[in-house]
């Protein structure tokens, strides 16, 4: 099969289809159809079509890759939600295509970073994208597939690849991060990926190895020179901060020894830094703007009140099983029932196992029943501790939760059920006597 270069021309292709029309003594067509085989295309249409549109965007071109046309409108709400956030990343696209912060516009805009001129034209285009032969889409289903000697085929023959962007900034090395397969990564990076990359929402290769708590790879990233420093999502959304939110100790350990950026008491709060904890840090507040990883958590406004700095700074200590910043905080001041953001210290800690907070929470007085917020919309309202351990069968937590006095009994709000609903429904069990 052969190879298109990384610019490649209408002009070119059209004499090489006449030069070996000529040389086999064929039809133009049929020679037409043959160069498009070989660049894996069904149809000659299919690769003018492809080309054209290379040509007329450059290197700035986003490649679809994915067959279902409601990805890409969840794909232009998530880049929405990104820019009303203040991310950088984000906002410029609007800026270049002079759309509204509106669905119409985020749509639009994702149509034309696309090459498209219309939402319309990027739909049917998508509806046959799995019959067109486009190396980008190829390449994503083999990624998907975890197919690591058919990825590595494919950007031998496409090198130009692993620079290339489909939808909303998204590369192939942070496809692969978000699979979870180290293989697949060093394909990638052995062929040239650059791990700094980030999408339209500043999200790196690196963040996504914090999100997933995966410690071979990030150290696979940073050795090869990921940085550390970079925000995603609003400012101070550093690949750090990204694992301490979901209280991954492990990766936040690995990320801390290269940086503590941002620097503000949340961070300190969930590495258990008392040394900083005790510090007058005039910047303990500052480079908060990240407050969710994605925009299935709503949006939210933080302020500079020095109260609500101390009680995000709990729920950070609590899901990072920190428990003397547990202890110094409220000592402080911070309030132990507090949901500055989705969640109680007390709720994150039950979701995320941490079972030495919990039962210092508790020692502390936390309300074992407090029924709040945590999470999505759609996931969290009028959940208590003892439903979020049981959603992730955190069995030890949940006998912590039962043997301080814990109610069985309660029901969240959206789906009316009890903890021992939420474990059945998540396929754990229920602790017994």
């Amino acid at each position: 099969m052969g190879s298109l270069p990384p610019k490649p021309s209408l002009e070119q292709l059209r004499k090489r289809a006449k030069d070996l029309a000529r040389a086999e003594k064929t039809k133009l067509t049929d020679a037409q159809f043959e160069i498009a085989r070989q660049h894996g295309f069904p149809s000659w249409p299919k690769l003018q079509a492809y080309v054209r549109r290379v040509e007329e965007h450059g290197s700035e071109l986003q490649h679809a890759y994915h067959a279902d046309t409601e990805y890409y409108a969840d794909r232009a709400l998530g880049l929405l939600a990104s820019a009303e956030d203040g991310t950088t990343e984000a906002q410029e696209p609007f800026e270049r295509w002079q759309q509204p912060l509106t669905r119409e516009g985020a749509r639009a805009v994702v149509a034309r970073e696309h090459g498209f001129s219309s939402w319309r034209t990027l739909r049917d285009h998508v509806t046959s994208l799995s019959e067109s032969g486009e190396p980008f889409a190829r390449a994503y289903r083999l990624v998907e597939a975890r197919d690591v000697d058919g990825l590595a085929r494919v950007v031998k023959e496409f090198p130009e690849l692993v620079h290339t962007r489909g939808t909303n900034g998204n590369d192939l090395l942070g496809m692969a991060s978000a699979t979870h397969d180290e293989r697949l990564c060093r394909v990638l990076l052995d062929a040239g990926a650059d791990p700094s990359q980030g999408n339209a929402h500043g999200w790196t290769p690196l963040h996504q190895a914090a999100y997933s708590n995966l410690p071979l790879l990030l150290n696979m990233l940073l050795d090869e020179g990921a940085p550390v420093d970079v925000s995603a999502r609003g400012d101070g959304g550093t690949p750090l901060v990204v694992a301490l939110f979901w209280g991954h100790r492990q990766a936040a350990e690995i990320l801390a020894e290269r940086s503590l950026a941002p620097g503000n008491l949340r961070v300190a709060a969930g590495l258990g830094r008392l040394d900083l904890l005790a510090e007058p840090l005039a910047t303990q507040g500052a480079h908060r703007e990240f407050y969710r990883p994605h925009s299935g958590f709503p949006a939210w406004k933080h302020s500079d009140d020095p109260a609500e700095i101390r009680n995000e700074a709990l729920s950070w200590a609590s899901r990072n099983d920190r428990v003397e910043a547990v202890e110094f905080l409220v000592a402080r001041g911070a309030e132990i029932d507090a949901d500055v953001y989705r969640g109680t210290p007390l709720a994150w800690a039950a979701t995320q196992g941490a079972g030495n907070a919990v039962r210092k929470l508790v020692e502390l007085g936390a309300d074992v029943d407090h029924r709040g917020t945590f999470g999505g919309l759609s996931h969290g309202d009028g959940v208590t501790a003892l439903h979020l351990a049981a959603q992730n069968g955190h069995s030890q937590v949940l006998r912590i939760l039962l043997e301080a006095g814990a109610d069985p009994s309660l029901k969240d709000n959206l789906y009316d059920s009890t903890p021992r609903g939420w474990a059945e429904h998540s396929g754990h069990p229920w602790p017994t006597d």
